[in-house]
């Protein structure tokens, strides 16, 4: 459970400010879940996270990277006329 909690904090820390859960989905495997913390409007889900990957620093920046991706994906999907 250490590991989650360092995750959420790199998480939040990086991503502020938004809030983050992040919860074990399975054996191995997380939730993560990135929203506002005021409206709890959700930015992002993100599952089935292997949790065996994120081990160390390089692999959670990563994670960290991957998440902004997804979140600008999420952003200019929903700014674009229909």
């Amino acid at each position: 459970m250490a590991m989650l909690t360092k995750l959420r904090l790199r998480l939040e820390e990086s991503f502020q400010p938004l809030a983050c859960d992040c919860t074990y989905a399975g054996e191995h495997s997380m939730t993560v879940r990135l929203y506002h913390p005021e409206t709890q409007q959700v930015d992002l889900v993100v599952t089935g996270l292997s949790t065996d990957i994120l081990n160390d620093p390089v692999a959670i920046a990563a994670l960290v990277e991957e998440l902004r991706y997804e979140l600008e994906s999420n952003a200019l999907n929903r700014s674009s006329p229909a």
